[in-house]
């Protein structure tokens, strides 16, 4: 079966086509004839190789949800999946590839009028957009800052901060055409990328949600109101400075709060029963998914370089 590899750690020429036997599954696991493969920005991170440091060695397999059609089934596992359009986690790799393996328990059946394109746009970044304004105690009529709305992810926690009752949902993002199309999904204001420029934005925010980290993330705490709570869903440009907590303690009277947020922190009950709930909403019309293009998978290499540069609105998802 065709794969993409990282071969070399470093830019995006680094990934390679190989050919791979067909997967068997393992005990409690499925294989997936993939239709669709979601190209995330963790993807990227660990393909640069930033993440080395935790295992991830050349050779591996990036790509962390695919949605397709269950086409076996290792022992223990119901056989009556076999046929069965689903979505699915792979983990932190192994998505990337025509024919997947997933464990039974981290898959859903697609709902009628679900597309596998639309699944992987919304499967992973629904959940962590849910989840992390839950950890921020967002509150309907709080304002609400998304820093690095032009991704998956930030789209959806505007669209779920306003449909929450957010008085006001401001986002960060690099040109005038993004801000309008984010407006269309339930922004108030739109601001550049330092968080500055937004006319009539509010002065402070309640709640900020930060897909982006990286050099910057210290000023963004100044843009939080007394009892604020910024959440770090992301990290696509990197970790921020080792000091920026100072600032947090130097505006100590604010009392303001700082957290970084990982769905796996969340049950796995939980996670199904939310991404079960906002499949439904996508099928109804009450949630948008946003696609920025769809690519074969051999052309994963192009996919990241537009992910690098700070091309995508929305989802790339690769199709085999």
């Amino acid at each position: 079966m065709k794969a993409i590899a990282i071969q070399a750690y470093g830019g995006p020429e680094g990934l390679a086509v190989v050919d791979l036997p067909v997967p068997v599954p393992a005990a409690g696991q499925v294989l997936i004839t993939t239709e669709a493969v979601g190209v995330g920005g963790v993807d990227t991170v660990i393909r640069s190789g930033a993440l080395a440091a935790y295992g991830f060695k050349e050779g591996h397999i990036p790509g962390g949800e695919v949605a397709g059609t269950v086409t076996a089934v290792g022992d223990g596992v119901d056989a009556s999946w076999i046929g069965r359009r689903v979505w699915a986690s792979t983990g932190t790799g192994g998505g990337y590839v025509e024919q997947a393996v997933a464990p039974v328990e981290e898959m859903l059946t697609l709902p009628s009028g679900l597309s596998a394109v639309d699944a992987v746009t919304l499967g992973s970044s629904g959940v962590v957009s849910h989840f992390g304004l839950r950890h921020a105690h967002f509150a309907p009529g709080e304002t609400v800052l998304v820093r690095g709305a032009a991704g998956s992810i930030g789209i959806m926690a505007v669209q779920l901060a306003a449909r929450g009752g957010a008085a006001a949902v401001a986002v960060t993002t690099s040109s005038a055409e993004r801000g309008e199309r984010l407006r269309r999904l339930g922004a108030t204001h739109v601001l550049n990328r330092s968080g500055g420029g937004g006319e009539d934005a509010p002065v402070g925010y309640d709640v900020i949600i930060d897909v982006v980290a990286g050099a910057d993330l210290p000023s963004f705490l100044d843009l939080l109101n007394p009892n604020g709570r910024m959440v770090a869903v992301g990290a696509v440009a990197g970790q921020p400075p080792a000091d920026f907590g100072t600032k947090i303690m130097t505006a100590f009277q604010k009392s303001m709060s700082f957290a970084t947020f990982s769905a796996a922190t969340v049950t796995r009950a939980d996670r199904h029963a939310v991404r079960s709930e906002q499949f439904a909403a996508a099928v109804r019309g009450e949630i948008e998914t946003v696609v920025h293009e769809l690519l074969p998978l051999d052309e994963a290499v192009l996919a990241h370089r537009k992910m690098d540069a700070g091309e995508v609105f929305g989802r790339i998802v690769l199709t085999p």
